[in-house]
């Protein structure tokens, strides 16, 4: 077997790992212990089944998934309606995403130096835009990687230092159950982690990384290995955000936010506790800044017909609307990223169902994928996958606008 390199897997890792994963996981264990750590393991093996999909169209039809997704509709009124819906949702849903972003790495800062918000985000703006600006594809992927491992150190060393029950993590992870009040905490769960650019960003990013369609075997084989462990690993941070608020079970309320957590965790972890969260929280909000920008760019270049060139001034364009429209708000508006985010969310439960359903019809295009369309029993996982997820997005967007309890 040959030796394991990080990929565009990672990315998508630190795209789902923001500081609204950072806020979700904690309130879902401050709210009720280990109770949903099942939610979490759900939405990984949802989310490596939808971007191993993704990531089979970028390498089998050497396309982006906006572009395969034009090549199979037919009609050009529903193929026009489609792509423009995903191209405006995403453009301003990633922009909306990026302001919570940066809101969110401000956050962790001022747990750690106490610094203006507009400042940190400004600051954590021109970082992002600078990486992005060099179009150097394998210094943004090792900077991500990076940070996701950073993250990785920081929430799991405060998971293992809160000593939870091993008996405790196993119920909770194994079995389902949805206590009082925790359906829309579940929702959020797996909101944050199954999101539509996502999908977008791993089927273009494939092709950056492996660009010899001759050794496709090869490539899918390395592309698959590279998602799994990328995803069981922003899984297991994840994870650890829950368990490392879960000593303060009954709590939810008042543990709304990452920086509660930390003053409620001094007990266990000291004068340590804001630096272990500010550190996660500002790592978690900089790898964000830097992939939604970057996804929403390959998503509505795809749509639009721009060509996918980090370096490209169309491109560039692109991700810089949403970088600056994010700075903008960030520094200027301020407050709370979390009503923010809860509005990007609601862009989400728009635009995912529809994407979901498109990605399944792209990878059984025999035109398109040839051999490398999906088996029938890769089917049967992607549907039901499919249709939990497109059930639960649409739920919560009824929630959202209050159309439901």
């Amino acid at each position: 077997m040959s030796r394991f390199k990080a990929g565009p897997g990672f990315l998508v890792a630190a795209a789902f790992i923001g500081p609204g994963t950072v806020v979700t996981a904690s309130r879902a264990g401050a709210g009720y212990g280990a109770a949903l750590l099942w939610a979490v393991l759900f939405s990984v093996i949802a989310t490596f089944v939808l971007q191993d999909m993704a990531a089979r169209v970028g390498l089998a039809g050497r396309r982006g998934l906006a572009e395969a997704i034009r090549d199979s509709l037919r009609s050009p009124a529903v193929r026009t309606l489609m792509l423009g819906l995903i191209a405006a949702t995403i453009l301003l849903g990633n922009a909306a995403f990026q302001t919570g972003n940066l809101l969110g790495a401000s956050l962790g800062v001022s747990l750690l130096l106490g610094l203006p918000q507009g400042v940190v985000v400004l600051v954590v703006g021109i970082l992002a835009g600078s990486l992005l600006m060099t179009g150097a594809y394998r210094l943004i992927q090792n900077s991500l990687v990076f940070l996701v491992g950073l993250m990785g150190v920081v929430f799991c060393l405060t998971a293992v230092l809160t000593t939870p029950d091993p008996g405790e993590l196993l119920a909770g992870l194994l079995i389902p159950r949805v206590p009082t009040g925790a359906l829309l905490t579940v929702l959020a769960l797996i909101g944050t982690t199954v999101v539509s650019y996502n999908l977008f960003l791993h089927a273009s990013t494939t092709m950056e990384r492996w660009p010899d369609a001759d050794r496709n075997d090869d490539n899918v084989r390395e592309s698959r290995r590279d998602t799994l462990v990328s995803v069981a690993v922003g899984g297991l941070i994840t994870a650890a955000v829950v368990v490392a608020a879960a000593p303060l079970a009954g709590q939810g309320a008042e543990a709304a936010n990452a920086a509660a957590v930390a003053r409620q965790l001094e007990p266990l972890l000291g004068r340590a506790a804001p630096i272990f969260f500010g550190v996660g929280l500002f790592a978690a909000g900089l790898t964000s800044a830097i992939t939604a920008p970057l996804a929403a760019a390959y998503a509505a270049g795809g749509a639009l017909g721009v060509p996918p060139d980090l370096k490209g001034a169309k491109f560039r364009m692109l991700w810089g609307f949403v970088l600056l429209t994010g700075v903008s708000l960030g520094v200027f508006l301020g407050g709370s990223p979390y009503q923010i985010i809860l509005l990007a969310q609601a862009g989400n439960g728009v635009v995912l169902p529809l994407t979901l359903i498109l990605l399944l019809v792209v990878v059984n295009r025999k035109r398109i994928m040839g051999r490398f369309r999906n088996s029938p029993l890769a089917n049967v996982a992607a549907v039901l996958v499919v249709a939990v997820i497109s059930g639960l997005s649409l739920l919560q967007l009824a929630r959202l606008f209050g159309l439901t309890a």
